[in-house]
């Protein structure tokens, strides 16, 4: 039977995908592990391996089409001593996509069911996360797990998936079935009102117009990554108790060092403030770790890794790249990791692991001549440090004006887990080795 091919979850909150480009054609051989599909995801472009082999025998979602439902069938491989045709006659009778994970089953060494034949590829095996497995009123499982559950008659909604990202696996269907059953009497109806929300007002393209007063236009259709970038900063403005810290910091004696360091680089790196930036808000993390940390409804998590996210603006949107263990590298490390993540993000060439978590976040807009701003909050993260332009300002330094060069910095942080006194720290111990670097040194 041809085993189909379904668009992949690539990331937790992927729902949907666009099928940017099809690198196989129909008739080509395919074997495991070749590269068949790019996928653009609400986080970037990815390139996405077959998970079995045959020939690539039909294809139902052609290049170029937004909104793919993850799950759908988007094409399908043919097993030796297939047609064609064969692939038509087992197209479902139903267009729905089905929320079933388009990545082989875990559990065994083979898939267990031809409904997967794509896995990402250079993506780094997923942590079983102990969370249950349904995200956007999808659950996710394997097409085995599926099946047992349907079998076993047990609702996978109520069911902890240990797979990548708190996918449902077989194992976890064998527990369930293990476990003493509550009949369904028993348990109280979820009240609508208690999980309702507030329908927001629709803004279609003509609301719109008509609000602007009728004027002509030109629609820029939104892509996933806009889409993402709308619906994760409307979320972290509507249910994260932001407030802001803004400190002065001056530059002249990190200035002077910098331009030291980098005479006598010999080519090996070329530091920027920005490197500067990284290295003292991670050594700072380190020393204040109440800082480190995010909100969960179990308790805040004080992250024991600093890994720093540095926003970088591309083409349609922005990505944030990982420094991981950025407090235990120096500045020279940081400056050529974050050239190569930089330039990586801008071809659309990052893992799935060097854009995705982080522990706190870093939005510099120096580069564009702005003074003074305030992020969003990126979650989970406790807080984000927004960046200003150095610029030179008039101060007083004993009872007299001067001139130096002044960067203002704002911290936008999550009351819900940073106090005042906390963030105000933070940005005490920050100011301290931005104003005397040689603190970040050692």
């Amino acid at each position: 039977m041809p085993i189909q091919i379904t668009m992949p979850a690539l990331s937790p909150t992927m729902t949907e995908g666009k099928i940017s480009k099809w690198l196989k054609a129909v008739g080509d051989t395919i074997k495991a592990g070749d590269v068949i599909a790019e996928i653009e995801t609400d986080k970037a472009t990815m390139e996405v391996e077959s998970a079995d082999e045959g020939v690539f025998g039909q294809i139902v979602v052609p290049e170029g089409t937004e909104g793919v439902q993850v799950g759908a069938v988007i094409g399908y491989i043919l097993a030796e001593g297939e047609k064609s045709g064969d692939a038509a006659a087992s197209k479902p009778a139903a267009a729905k996509p089905s929320a079933a994970s388009s990545i082989a089953p875990a559990e065994t060494g083979k898939p267990a069911a031809p409904a997967s034949a794509m896995v990402p590829a250079n993506t780094a095996p997923a942590k079983a996360a102990p969370a249950n497995a349904v995200h956007g009123g999808r659950v996710f499982a394997t097409p085995l797990a599926r099946r047992l559950a349907a079998e076993a008659a047990i609702d996978l909604a109520g069911i902890v998936g240990s797979g990548p990202h708190g996918r449902i696996v077989q194992a976890d269907v064998v527990a369930a079935k293990a476990q003493p059953r509550v009949p369904a009497a028993v348990i109280p109806p979820k009240s609508a009102s208690a999980t309702a929300m507030p329908a927001a007002t629709s803004l279609t393209k003509d609301r719109v117009q008509s609000l602007a007063g009728g004027i002509d236009y030109d629609l820029q259709a939104h892509t996933s990554m806009r889409k993402a970038i709308a619906r994760r900063l409307t979320e972290a403005k509507q249910t994260i108790p932001h407030f802001y810290l803004t400190v002065d910091i001056e530059l002249d004696a990190l200035l002077d060092i910098r331009a030291k360091l980098n005479a006598r680089a010999d080519g090996n790196y070329k530091l920027s403030v920005n490197d500067f930036v990284i290295r003292a808000a991670a050594v700072a993390l380190k020393r204040l770790p109440e800082a480190n940390a995010s909100w969960s409804d179990d308790g805040v998590l004080i992250w024991k890794s600093v890994d720093i996210a540095v926003a970088v603006a591309i083409d349609g949107g922005l990505i944030t790249p990982i420094v991981k263990g950025a407090d235990l590298k120096g500045l020279a490390a940081i400056s050529n990791e974050m050239k190569d993540l930089g330039s990586r993000a801008k071809a659309g060439k990052l893992k799935l692991e060097e854009f995705q978590g982080g522990t706190f976040s870093i939005s510099n807009l120096g580069m564009f001549g702005i003074r003074e701003f305030s992020a969003v909050i990126n979650p989970p993260h406790g807080a984000i440090l927004a960046v200003g332009a150095g610029e030179e300002r008039v101060v007083v330094k004993n009872g007299a004006p001067a001139v130096a060069t002044v960067m203002s910095c704002t911290l936008s942080v999550d009351h819900r887990v940073i106090d005042g006194a906390v963030g105000a720290n933070f940005l005490k111990i920050f100011k301290g080795l931005m104003e005397d670097p040689l603190g970040m040194l050692v």
